[in-house]
């Protein structure tokens, strides 16, 4: 069962949106000078359902769930964003640190997604040099939008 450490209302991580960001726990991308390496232990409290409607229910007014992180287990990622777009109007996301989205993921059960680990000497998302990409998803065709971080 995945886990997860904390929970931020965010304004950066999706353009557009007012983001609920869950931080999950339990990565096995270990990217080399990653910020969040507090996420690389199996710690925190479990994600499930139930966890995820409570969330909802308490931060009232975001607009798409962002999952950050959850490699060790794409197929219950890909499950949790299924509940979320059948049983709210929150749009969801998923930031990943793979360069290719795994097979258990349907892109029916997000609106974004972030591939690419974390390469120090190329930088973050919002730098023109960065390895990462932002997907927005639409008709089930992934559109680059990563060029919104850039100013």
């Amino acid at each position: 069962m995945m886990k997860y450490v904390d929970v931020k209302e965010v304004f950066a991580e999706i353009p557009d949106e007012i983001t609920l960001a869950v931080s999950i726990s339990g990565c096995p991308i270990h990217c080399p000078g990653c910020h969040s390496k507090y996420l690389w232990g199996d710690t925190g409290e479990s994600l499930t359902v139930e966890t995820l409607k409570e969330m909802l229910e308490s931060h009232r007014g975001v607009t798409c769930l962002c999952m950050m992180g959850g490699d060790q287990d794409p197929a219950e990622v890909d499950r949790l964003a299924c509940w979320v777009k059948e049983n709210s109007k929150v749009r969801t996301a998923w930031y990943s640190g793979r360069d290719e989205l795994p097979q258990e993921i349907s892109l029916s059960n997000f609106d974004y997604l972030k591939t690419g680990p974390y390469d120090e000497t190329r930088g973050p998302l919002n730098v023109r040099t960065t390895n990462q990409r932002l997907f927005r998803v639409e008709d089930g065709a992934l559109t680059d939008i990563t060029h919104r971080f850039w100013r």
